[in-house]
């Protein structure tokens, strides 16, 4: 509705606006918006692209311009009678040109998921990289947050700090299973468990042992693990 227009771009909440999106596209032509999987791509002139990815929370709503509403919501597009609302928008990346957003990985959110395809991307990629640190490669799988690596790793037994190569294709299936069950149930309205997310130093809640926490790959995101029943022979890589 929105595609084709100049559009005025506001970010109320404040995650979002320390992002930088109103001084890049506030006053831009809005070109396309293309779905891949549960990506929403928008194309602004100047080769500048907004991906959004809803994952468990986020809703985009069109309506009229100016409508009341309350709260705060990561992102407006308004153009001359219509604008979008973005609520709950847990990824939200602008990025240049777009050729890296052409090779975002199958959507684990898919019905039914490629799990074939996600499969060969992981093979493809460096098999010396930490299995944790791989899913959250949106080249290779696509939707899967940092909560998620924790929890589907956990569910499946597998240590984080495995490197690819010591992961057999039956426990990388395994593991895209699961992240596609957990994460299906939490959209289909399901209460998600955090079983280890966020909770280093508590007694893991199928062995008793203390959740660790570390800093993982080039972005340091906190990898959660269970020392003891995710260890699966490749928890030595992991840093004591």
């Amino acid at each position: 509705m929105l595609a084709g227009q100049r559009v005025e771009v506001e970010t109320p909440h404040p995650r979002a606006a320390a992002k930088g999106i109103v001084e890049r596209l506030d006053g831009r032509t809005l070109e396309s918006v293309e779905a891949v999987g549960k990506n929403l791509l928008l194309r602004f002139e100047g080769g500048l692209v907004l991906r959004s990815h809803l994952r468990m929370t986020g809703r985009w709503r069109v309506g009229k311009k100016g409508a009341a509403r309350t709260g705060r919501p990561w992102l407006v597009l308004r153009g001359a009678e219509h604008e979008a609302v973005l609520w709950n928008g847990p990824v939200l990346e602008l990025h240049r040109g777009g050729g890296r957003l052409r090779r975002l990985g199958p959507d684990i959110l898919a019905q039914p998921p490629d799990l074939d395809a996600m499969l060969e991307r992981l093979r493809h990629a460096d098999q010396a990289r930490h299995v944790g640190d791989a899913m959250l490669d949106q080249q290779l799988v696509s939707g899967i947050g940092n909560m998620w690596k924790a929890e589907t790793l956990w569910d499946a037994r597998l240590s984080p700090w495995r490197p690819l190569a010591e992961v057999t294709d039956e426990e990388l299936r395994a593991v895209l299973q699961s992240a596609h069950r957990l994460m299906s149930g939490s959209v289909g309205g399901a209460r998600p468990l955090r079983r280890i997310y966020r909770r280093a130093g508590r007694a893991c809640p199928r062995c008793g042992t203390p959740i660790r926490s570390h800093p993982q790959g080039d972005d340091a995101r906190i990898a959660y693990w269970c020392a003891t029943c995710q260890a699966g022979g490749g928890d030595v890589a992991a840093p004591a």
